[in-house]
């Protein structure tokens, strides 16, 4: 196989690029149908991609074997500062021919993004495609996070003594303001030591005086013997400021957050609010249901997929010291 030549991505590059990109969501969808089949048809995938080029800061590369672009990386900065001096490789940010070609690809963008200072660097990546992933760890990127999707067909739900799940009311504010508190602090804890800003149970319980009243929300809490011990929160996928483009499913509901107090888990209470959430997607008339994780949240990465969530997409994640 001829090498391939590699140079900064160009407008006149993105016809050919987009062509790439509805390619590899084709055999993506064979992986997994589940995703939208928008995107396999050239001018829809050319339309995320010219998007994503056009993002204020976005830079990348482009490679040619016998002056035909036979892939290309697309990055671009977020604005918030809990993602560090980052750059965002986004569902419509790369398509290659052959997957070593993306670390060339890497290799050329990554030069100008560290130059700039911008050290974070942050890639999702197809979950079925093994050469791909591979490829991206061999350039020292390691697995933060998991997309992931399922049907929206009812599970089998395991009756647990003393255990239930309804819809939450205003009754439950305080207790929603406090779970709202455990997600963060599972995050913040060992094995994830993920950096953020905390709120405060007074800052939730004002976000909850609202939000107890949105109809666009589905709010669950389970009880244990009378006393709320975890909460969850389904809505439609189009809420989600994270799963976009090519990553997102048509027609989805998504499972947007789950917590259980400490004292409460290991007894059942994540899964069945996740069954909760699912049923409610089912009864709302949604064709899947989008979750996702950070895979070192013990918890969530063992429950979820027993409640038969596949990975669509991986998070990828970078830092280089300088």
């Amino acid at each position: 196989m001829s090498r391939v030549s590699v140079r900064p991505l160009e407008s006149a590059d993105l016809a050919a690029c987009g062509a790439l990109l509805a390619e590899r969501h084709r055999r993506h969808r064979m992986a997994e149908p589940l995703l939208s089949a928008r995107f396999c048809a050239v001018d829809a995938a050319l339309r995320e991609l010219t998007a994503a080029f056009e993002t204020t800061g976005a830079s990348g590369a482009v490679a040619l074997r016998d002056a035909v672009p036979v892939g290309f990386v697309l990055g671009a900065p977020k604005s918030s500062p809990v993602w560090g001096p980052n750059i965002w490789v986004e569902a419509a940010g790369q398509a290659v021919t052959d997957a070593e070609v993306v670390r060339d690809l890497y290799a050329a963008a990554a030069t100008r993004w560290v130059a700039d200072g911008r050290t974070a660097h942050y890639v999702l990546v197809p979950a079925h495609d093994a050469d791909l992933v591979r490829a991206w760890f061999r350039l020292g990127f390691g697995q933060q996070q998991a997309h992931a999707v399922r049907p929206a067909v009812r599970t089998r739900t395991v009756d647990v003594a003393g255990l239930s799940v309804r819809r939450a009311g205003r009754a439950d504010i305080l207790a929603l303001a406090e779970l709202d508190l455990e997600l963060p602090r599972q995050h913040g804890s060992s094995p994830t030591f993920s950096p953020g800003v905390p709120s405060t149970v007074e800052e939730n319980l004002a976000e909850w005086e609202e939000g107890i009243a949105d109809t666009g929300l589905a709010t669950f809490v389970a009880e244990s013997d009378g006393h709320v011990v975890g909460s969850a929160i389904g809505c439609a996928l189009e809420k989600s400021g994270t799963h976009l483009g090519l990553a997102r499913p048509d027609n989805a509901g998504f499972l947007g957050f789950a917590a259980v107090f400490p004292h409460a888990r290991g007894r059942g209470a994540g899964r069945a609010l996740g069954e909760a959430v699912i049923g409610w997607a089912v009864d709302s008339g949604f064709d899947s249901v989008v979750t996702d994780w950070r895979v070192t949240n013990l918890l969530a990465s063992r429950t979820w997929p027993v409640l038969g969530f596949t990975e669509s997409f991986l998070r990828l994640h970078r830092t280089v010291a300088t």
